[in-house]
C-alpha cells in the first residue's frame, strides 16, 4: 500500500529563532554553540555562517579560525523546546501519526487526511505557510512514498524548500550517480569503507551488492534495498521509552586530571540521569562511564546493575569504574544507564522498600553535603538548576576553579 509521507525540517533551526527574536542578527554569519574562547562545537549556524565553510558538530576554534567575524553566541535550549512544541501543533494538525526526530524535524503520515498526491502537497505547502506566519520561521518540505525518499526531498532545495519523490524511480534517478554518502545511515566510516573497495556511487552499490552485503552485513543489505529506493518503514511516533540509554556528559574548559573533582561532576551528571530517566518511569541494568582525554581519544567502561534509576547507584557505580583508570588529563566525562525497561524487576516488601528508600535519602544528603562544604553551593536547594545545560556546565566550570585538593 503507497505511503503519503511528509518530512519537515527547519532551516538552521536554533540560529533562525535567535535572528527572529533579535532582527539585528539578520543577513550576519550567526554561530551558535561554544564561544570562541570555549572548548566545545557548533551546535548550528546560520547559513551566512555556513559560506565560511562551518557547520555543526565543528571545532569552535575551527569555526573561529574560519568565521573570526561571525557572532557567537550559547543556545538557549528552554526557548528553543518551547518553539518546537509550537511547531510540532502545527504539523500534527495534519497527521495521522508524526515522529518527532528531533527539536527541528518530524516525518508526517498524512495519508488519511490527504488522499491522494494532490492532497499531500496542499498539506505540504499549509505547514510551510502556517509555519511562517504563525512561527516566523521557515522550513523545507518534502513530500515522498517513504522515509527515506522524504527525508532526501527536504534536503534537496534548502533553505525554505519544497521537493518531492513520489515513486522508487525518481528517487534512484536523482541519486543514481551521487556519492553513496547521499544514502540515509551512510556516514563518515562506512562511506570511507566503500569507497576503499572502489564502490564510490549509488549505481555502484547497485551494480555490486553481493560485495556490499559482504562487506557490511546486515546494513549493507538495508543499504542495496534504498540503493533501488525501497523503504517500506513506517511513520512511528517516537517515545521517551524506546530509547536504549540516557546518559548526559560535560566538556572542562581545561583538562581535569584529579579523581575526586571528576566524582564531583559525576555526582552531578548522575542526578542529571536520575531526573530524565524518573520522568518518563525508566530504569537501566548498566551503568556506562565516558572519559575523552586530551588527546581526544575516549575510553568507556560499563557494568551491569540492579534496575535502578537513582543517582546514588548510578554514581558510586560510575565512581567505582573510575577507581579502576589512572589519573590523566581528562577533556570530557560522562554518565549513563543502559538496557532501559519502564517495569521494575522482582518485588520489594514494603519494609524493603522505605528501608532502602530510606538508605538512599540520607547518601544523597551527605553526598550533596559533601558538595556544598567543598564549594560553598546550595546543591540541595538549587538542584533542578542543574538539569538545564547552561547552569550545569557554568556550575562544572565553577567547581574546577575553586577546586582544592
Amino acid at each position: 500500500m503507497a505511503q503519503f509521507i511528509i518530512h519537515v525540517d527547519m532551516d538552521a533551526f536554533f540560529a533562525s529563532v535567535e535572528i527572529r527574536d533579535n532582527p539585528e542578527l539578520r543577513g550576519k554569519p550567526l554561530i551558535i554553540g561554544a564561544l570562541p574562547s570555549e572548548r566545545g562545537v557548533v551546535a548550528t549556524c546560520s547559513y551566512e555562517a555556513r559560506k565560511y565553510g562551518v557547520h555543526s558538530a565543528m571545532n569552535i576554534k575551527e569555526a573561529f579560525r574560519r568565521c573570526p567575524g561571525g557572532t557567537y553566541m550559547h543556545p538557549n535550549i528552554d526557548k528553543y523546546k518551547a518553539v518546537s512544541l509550537q511547531l510540532n501543533e502545527i504539523w500534527n494538525t495534519y497527521a495521522t501519526v508524526s515522529q518527532r526526530i528531533s527539536l527541528d524535524e518530524a516525518y508526517l503520515d498524512v495519508g488519511e487526511q490527504a488522499g491522494d498526491w494532490e492532497g499531500v502537497r496542499a498539506i505540504g505547502h499549509l505547514i510551510k505557510q502556517r509555519t511562517l506566519e504563525e512561527v516566523g520561521l521557515t522550513c523545507s518540505v518534502g513530500v515522498a512514498y517513504s522515509k527515506t525518499a522524504a527525508k532526501m526531498a527536504s534536503e534537496e532545495d534548502k533553505p525554505d524548500g519544497y521537493y518531492e519523490i513520489l515513486t522508487p524511480e525518481d528517487f534512484v534517478n536523482l541519486i543514481i550517480d551521487r556519492d553513496v554518502s547521499v544514502l540515509y545511515t551512510v556516514g563518515e566510516q562506512t562511506a570511507k569503507k566503500l569507497h576503499t573497495a572502489g564502490i564510490r556511487t549509488v549505481r555502484d552499490i547497485q551494480q555490486r551488492q553481493e560485495e556490499v552485503v559482504r562487506m557490511l552485513g546486515k546494513h549493507g543489505q538495508w543499504l542495496t534495498q534504498v540503493a533501488f529506493g525501497i523503504d517500506d518503514r513506517k511513520v512511528v511516533p517516537y517515545r521517551p521509552q524506546d530509547a536504549k540509554s540516557i546518559g548526559r556528559e560535560v566538556t572542562f574548559q581545561k583538562d581535569v586530571s584529579n579523581h575526586l573533582l571528576l566524582k564531583d561532576v559525576l555526582l552531578l551528571l548522575a542526578f542529571c540521569v536520575e531526573h530524565r530517566a524518573q520522568r518518563y518511569d525508566l530504569r537501566g541494568k548498566g551503568v556506562t562511564l565516558k572519559l575523552t582525554y586530551s588527546d581526544m581519544r575516549s575510553i568507556s567502561r560499563s557494568r551491569p546493575i540492579i534496575m535502578t534509576n537513582s543517582a546514588v547507584s548510578i554514581y558510586h557505580e560510575a565512581e567505582q569504574m573510575l577507581d579502576s583508570i589512572g589519573e590523566r588529563p581528562v577533556r570530557l566525562v560522562g554518565v549513563g544507564i543502559q538496557r532501559l525497561s519502564d517495569h521494575e524487576e522482582g518485588q520489594m516488601t514494603i519494609r524493603e522498600f522505605f528501608e532502602e528508600t530510606a538508605e538512599q535519602d540520607a547518601e544523597r544528603r551527605r553526598l550533596l553535603d559533601a558538595l556544598q562544604v567543598r564549594y560553598g553551593l546550595d546543591f540541595a536547594g538549587h538542584l533542578t538548576d542543574i538539569y538545564q545545560m547552561d547552569t550545569l556546565h557554568k556550575t562544572v566550570e565553577y567547581m574546577r576553579k575553586h577546586f582544592r585538593p
